[in-house]
């Protein structure tokens, strides 16, 4: 007769609740920097798309001076016809041209101060004035 012996039992491999809340700190700790780090890196490229942006409206609005003959005098006149507007050969922009990649209005005036027309690219915060991701970049500079 074959005798059998009993094994012993094994304990079950697992995680204790403390190890599980110590993974899940340090993953928010991790989560923490990558968001941040990340999040900077989305306001700097924003700011530079609104860079290119203002140079690419900027030329727009020479476009449309030189078909009718003087800069609009708002920038809607870019991507809507204005009553009794010879030589129009727009749309010059889609709506979507005339926001920032912050989603803020450029500012205009005309006549500009700083040349025939002034356009302005007010930065993150969308207001005149302003450092860093919010400082003001004009047409002019």
């Amino acid at each position: 007769m074959r005798h059998t012996r009993f094994k012993p039992a094994r304990r079950q491999g697992g995680f204790t609740l403390l190890e599980m809340l110590a993974v899940i700190v340090l993953l928010g700790i991790v989560a923490t920097i990558v968001v941040r780090q990340v999040g900077g890196n989305v306001d700097k490229g924003k700011y530079g798309a609104g860079k290119a942006q203002l140079a690419s409206l900027s030329m727009k609005i020479e476009s449309y001076g030189l078909d009718v003959g003087s800069p609009p005098k708002t920038l809607q006149q870019l991507v809507e016809k204005p009553a009794n507007s010879a030589g129009w050969a727009g749309p010059y922009a889609k709506p979507s041209d005339l926001k920032d990649p912050f989603g803020h209005a450029f500012g205009y005036r005309f006549p500009g101060e700083h040349g025939a027309f002034d356009l302005i690219f007010y930065g993150q915060d969308g207001q005149p004035g302003g450092d860093g991701y919010s400082a003001d970049l004009g047409n002019w500079e």
